[in-house]
């Protein structure tokens, strides 16, 4: 590669400043960005990519870059009148407490609550219900921005010690520590280079997935290889940890280990990304040394729920797109002996967990949940009534509880957790979220709307019930798409701010969800990628045609895959949307494989190396179909220095081209977080950068919120 020799750390911030871009649109200059003669070949085609070195997180270049864009960035924000009033109405809305449900252990029950604006959940514990609740953690005591981020993850089976995930900054990279619970104190045991793991405990240690460390100066970019399965005894220095299972032959697989809840099997998840997975098991009382197959091939996803007895329950969606229950002998685990425990059904089956004593059963109809409680042998019990349309998820504990909790919340119906007997089926009201705003002003509808090729889409629509279909109401389309995840009703806060101001809020069930069971989901992977993109802008010509909003008044928004979403949409149709706000998004899908964990969503998306998968991204790759002389909708790309899921160097090379082509007269700028990753670290993060979005949202459509 020949590299202009340019070294921005040499230009004067000043001059960085003050240079013109290719055009001045919206009095706005930004930063110069130096392009390198940087082509790759793939398959015969020639693709550029001039802004390669702003993958370089460790450069001083980049920090530049990074610190001339942010200059331009809040010198224009800061500029927008009611950003501060703004600000104060979101720490209005958000000062509320907000709890998770209780979970027992042992004598004991554990629960996170934020009193409001705290920027961690602290994590209390008590005696019994009854109990007067103590701070077990206090996760904002941690650091002084608090960014450091805690989380229970396991527990020793004499109830004894805890396992305690700690992160910083927003990264995935987690050390896990251990917490004596009764005297609340920590041990000296630290395990250090973890992701995505948990804590399966046996006897006095505990099974878990790690890595080696990084190469230093690579924490955040580099390809994580080698996940394997350790045993930590405690009071052992991590490098006496027990290496339980490796495969060196397979790289990028994921291995993560659990026990079912009698300690009898130890199960082995092996993945070769995101979706598609094998399962393999120990058989501890029998005393196995080697892992048995239960499942093998990565074309479906399989989980086990537990043993009853000699035998597994396993969520699959082996011969049933919409999942099933089946029992397994792993003795003989082939298929002629499965014995179906719950059927699959026309609504799809999104988890199931025993709790006690009995099978609960969550589905989704139409992406609003639907819970049903059997007998561990599959005889149905009850349905449990959920008090209106929304999401609801629970009902975890041990075999011999017999009361659980659950939460139910909806777009205007803030979380309540509820109190189960699993004896009655009766539910009552434990605790109930109090936000200051008037759920009764407002309504949610679900309509279905065709697609590109007739398929009929959810749309979720929310809006004060006085509302007037006027065509001018300003409008935030939100979507996901992707990765078999389902969109279902949420209660967020945030979004108060738009509707309390006229706004309309929509949220798409694309394809490539879960919403519809793996062949909805398969409709927007790979190949049929495409999918997802047409059924999002189908959404946004329904909000328009039905007089919901209208162009100049549509935001878009997304993030992660939805930011690929979001990035896709405007490069295909810009002029169908007014503002778009692409966040921590997967932007270069030529070369999304080669940081971190990206080589995961392969199965996802196809990859560049091979010339089928290429030729399909190459044609939606939004950092690729970026064209010159175009005029784009205002945008607000939005990523953080710590983000090591989708590094940031995509939002970069993104915000890169679309300032050098667009040729409009908004704005198109990036927002960049530090000590943040792929989500708010806190919940002060959080709130600077939804107020930054909804006052670039207002002010690039012409609209003042008005507060008093």
């Amino acid at each position: 590669m020949t590299r202009k020799r340019l070294c921005l750390s040499l230009i004067p911030l000043m001059l960085i400043l003050g240079a013109c871009g290719p055009h001045g649109d919206a009095g706005i200059a930004y930063p110069v960005t130096e392009k390198v003669d940087q082509v790759d070949d793939y398959f015969g085609t020639a693709v550029a990519d001039p802004y390669r070195w702003l993958e370089d997180d460790q450069a001083e270049e980049v920090a530049r870059w990074v610190e001339a864009q942010n200059a331009v960035t809040f010198g224009y924000l800061e500029q927008i009148p009611f950003r501060e009033k703004i600000r104060e109405r979101l720490h209005e809305i958000f000062n509320y407490p907000r709890y998770s449900s209780p979970f027992r252990v042992g004598d004991y029950y554990f629960f996170y609550k934020n009193d409001g604006l705290q920027n961690q959940s602290v994590i209390y514990i008590q005696e019994g219900l009854e109990g007067e609740p103590e701070v077990f953690i206090d996760p904002n005591q941690l650091s002084a921005d608090g960014t450091v981020r805690i989380g229970l993850i396991g527990f020793s089976p004499d109830d004894r010690y805890a396992a305690v995930s700690r992160s910083e900054a927003g990264s995935d990279w987690q050390e896990i520590r251990i917490m004596e619970i009764a005297t609340k104190t920590e041990l000296p045991d630290r395990i250090r280079w973890i992701k995505f793991s948990g804590a399966a405990w046996l006897d006095d240690g505990f099974y878990y997935s790690g890595y080696d460390a990084p190469e230093a100066g690579q924490e955040l970019t580099g390809a994580n290889k080698y996940q394997k399965i350790f045993f930590h005894r405690l009071g052992d220095p991590q490098d006496r940890d027990r290496l339980v299972y490796e495969d060196r032959e397979h790289p990028l697989r994921y291995f993560s280990a659990g026990l079912t809840e009698d300690k009898r099997f130890l199960v082995l998840i092996v993945s070769e990304g995101t979706s598609g997975n094998e399962v393999y098991f120990r058989d501890l009382k029998a005393g196995d040394e080697e892992f048995k197959a239960l499942i093998t091939g990565f074309d479906h996803d399989s989980y086990v729920i537990d043993n009853a007895g000699d035998r597994m329950l396993l969520l699959t969606n082996i011969e049933a797109p919409n999942y099933r229950v089946v029992s397994i002998d792993p003795q003989n685990p082939g298929r002629e002996n499965w014995t179906p425990v719950i059927p699959e059904k026309e609504n799809v089956l999104r988890g199931a967990n025993i709790a006690g004593g009995q099978l609960f059963c969550f589905y989704l109809q139409d992406a609003n949940t639907k819970i049903f409680q059997h007998r561990v042998s599959g005889e149905l019990v009850r349905e449990i009534e959920l008090p209106a349309l929304g999401s609801a998820g629970g009902f975890g504990g041990e075999k011999e509880d017999t009361v659980l909790f659950y939460t139910f919340t909806s777009f205007t119906h803030p979380p309540a957790i509820y109190k189960f007997d699993v004896a009655t089926g009766k539910s009552e009201v434990f605790r109930q979220a109090e936000v200051r705003f008037d759920p009764s002003a407002y309504e949610t509808k679900q309509v279905f709307y065709p697609s590109r090729d007739g398929t009929m889409v959810p749309l979720f629509i929310v809006h004060r019930k006085d509302l007037p279909l006027n065509g001018g109401n300003p409008a935030y389309l939100y979507g996901y798409g992707g990765f078999n995840a389902s969109m279902t009703p949420y209660f967020n806060a945030a979004n108060i701010i738009l509707l309390e101001n006229g706004g309309v809020y929509a949220m798409a069930c694309l394809r490539g969800g879960g919403e519809y069971g793996e062949e909805w989901h398969k409709a927007g992977m790979l190949l049929n990628k495409q999918n997802v993109f047409d059924d999002f802008i189908a959404a946004a010509e329904y909000l328009i045609r039905e007089r919901y909003t209208s162009s100049d008044r549509l935001s878009i928004a997304g993030a992660s895959n939805g930011g690929l979403l979001v990035g896709a949409a405007m490069t295909q149709r810009p002029e169908l949307f007014g503002v778009a706000f692409p966040a921590v998004g997967v932007m270069d899908m030529l070369r999304y494989h080669k940081f971190t964990v990206g080589w995961g969503w392969a199965v996802e998306y196809g990859s560049s190396d091979e010339e089928e998968h290429f030729k399909n991204l190459y044609a939606y790759s939004p950092l690729h179909n970026i064209k010159p002389g175009t005029d784009y909708p205002a945008t607000l790309v939005t990523t953080a220095d710590h983000d090591d899921r989708v590094v940031p160097a995509h939002s970069f090379k993104f915000i890169a081209t679309l300032q050098e082509h667009h040729v409009g007269p908004d704005p198109v700028l990036i927002r960049i977080e530090t000590r943040s990753g792929h989500g708010s670290s806190s919940t002060g993060k959080m709130i600077d950068e939804l107020t930054d979005r909804f006052a670039f949202l207002f002010h690039n459509m012409g609209i003042n919120p008005v507060y008093d």
